[in-house]
């Protein structure tokens, strides 16, 4: 083999290499950030900033909310726990996302009287609520189509269906259900 053609060698393994390289940077780096991207349709973490589901969720708990939940049939069922975007705006003119209780669904009779809540006339058993009592009465009113009545665990300091400013909450709205707690690390799991 002439010197010609061992440089001609020579090059043609460097172009091998760099092109080996590339793919395998391409492999290491675009497809992490696919995946990456593709969980992120699927679930969104959130990091509690309100005091509204205390004692369940606290201020700085770090929790997944599965976004297909409601997506693929079905709609939120009583009790669970979603994250919704409010009309309420923060500081920079953006819509507030709340988290908040399913109280009642949609054709559901929702009441408040004297601290309990009934739902059909049935009153709930909510062992999960701060202090034990609903402030504010609600007459009975029947939760229209493809909305949901929420409340917070902490009825006496929570901003929710009780309040005009929230009021029902279209289901169109909803991010999704609160599914886990990642954080802190002494309380990590399932919420229900």
């Amino acid at each position: 083999m002439g010197r010609i053609e061992r440089k001609e060698a020579e090059n043609d393994n460097k172009k091998k290499d760099k092109k080996s390289t590339l793919k395998e940077w391409a492999k290491t780096i675009i497809i992490p950030i696919v995946v990456a991207l593709l969980i992120l349709q699927i679930i969104r973490p959130t990091l509690v900033q309100q005091q509204s589901m205390l004692p369940t969720v606290e201020p700085n708990d770090y929790l997944i909310v599965y976004k297909l939940a409601y997506k693929l049939g079905g709609g939120p069922d009583n009790g669970d726990i979603i994250v919704f975007e409010s009309d309420l705006e923060m500081d920079d003119g953006s819509n507030k996302y709340l988290i908040k209780r399913v109280i009642a669904t949609e054709g559901q009779t929702i009441q408040i009287t004297d601290g309990e809540v009934y739902v059909d006339g049935v009153q709930l058993e909510e062992p999960y609520i701060n202090g034990g009592y609903t402030p504010g009465d609600v007459l009975p009113v029947e939760v229209p189509e493809d909305s949901v009545f929420v409340m917070g665990d902490n009825r006496p300091n929570s901003t929710d269906s009780r309040n005009s400013d929230v009021g029902f909450v279209n289901e169109d709205t909803i991010m999704g259900k609160v599914v886990f707690r990642l954080f802190p690390f002494d309380s990590i799991g399932g919420l229900y």
